[in-house]
């Protein structure tokens, strides 16, 4: 198997950590696109790895790709009977999307939106087009985003319920990207805080190059 990434993005680093968690990596070859340079939005790229453009891609070896995070998820997750990441039974999958779907549209997305539209973003060449007003309406979506999974972590220790799973991976690359644009956790966040810090005490989270803990807001 090859997967197209780029070793600092949060969207790769979603499927590294499932990687690492399944323990596949000796399984994959990991091919660089450089997102600076654009890589990912030639019109080879686009015609041949993704119509999308974006990352992670996940080739197979008879030639099938598969993008988009959670499908490739899913797919290393069910290469085996126990689906830790994605859950077992009907209720679990469920929530387990839910959440994941919740992560996505409230925190990790936000931000990717924030970051392409009201910050320099990858650049000129990248960034053809840009809405400030609409980027800056993202970032504080996304600061709403993390004070409901704070909420969420005030009550159970994993963001999809007792166990640890694809949607607790999603919310972790929403703040890998939050540490990248420097958009800080709201001071009053303590158990979404507690939560990233117990996240990255596992070896799947723990060694992303993208690794950095996100800004704090200052105390009052």
């Amino acid at each position: 198997m090859k997967i197209y990434d780029w070793p600092t993005g949060p969207y790769p680093a979603r499927v590294r950590i499932a990687l690492a968690e399944k323990n596949l990596q000796s399984a994959v070859q990991f091919v660089t696109v450089d997102l600076r340079k654009g890589e990912h939005k030639t019109a080879d790229f686009l015609a041949t790895k993704n119509y999308s453009g974006t990352l992670p891609v996940l080739e197979l070896d008879d030639g099938t790709l598969i993008a988009e995070c959670t499908a490739i998820t899913e797919y290393l997750d069910a290469l085996d009977a126990a689906q830790t990441l994605t859950g077992t039974t009907p209720r679990d999958r469920g929530v387990i999307h839910m959440m994941n779907k919740r992560a996505e549209l409230e925190l990790l997305d936000a931000i990717s939106v924030y970051f392409h539209h009201a910050t320099p973003g990858l650049g000129p060449q990248v960034e053809i087009y840009q809405n400030e007003e609409w980027g800056l309406r993202q970032r504080d979506k996304a600061v709403r985003g993390m004070r409901y999974f704070d909420s969420v972590l005030r009550q159970q220790p994993f963001v999809a319920g007792e166990a640890f799973s694809m949607a607790d991976i999603t919310v972790v690359g929403g703040l890998i990207f939050a540490s990248l644009v420097k958009l800080p956790v709201p001071v009053e966040c303590e158990a979404l805080v507690a939560w990233y810090a117990r996240m990255q005490q596992r070896p799947s989270v723990r060694h992303q190059l993208a690794m950095v803990p996100p800004p704090r807001e200052p105390a009052a």
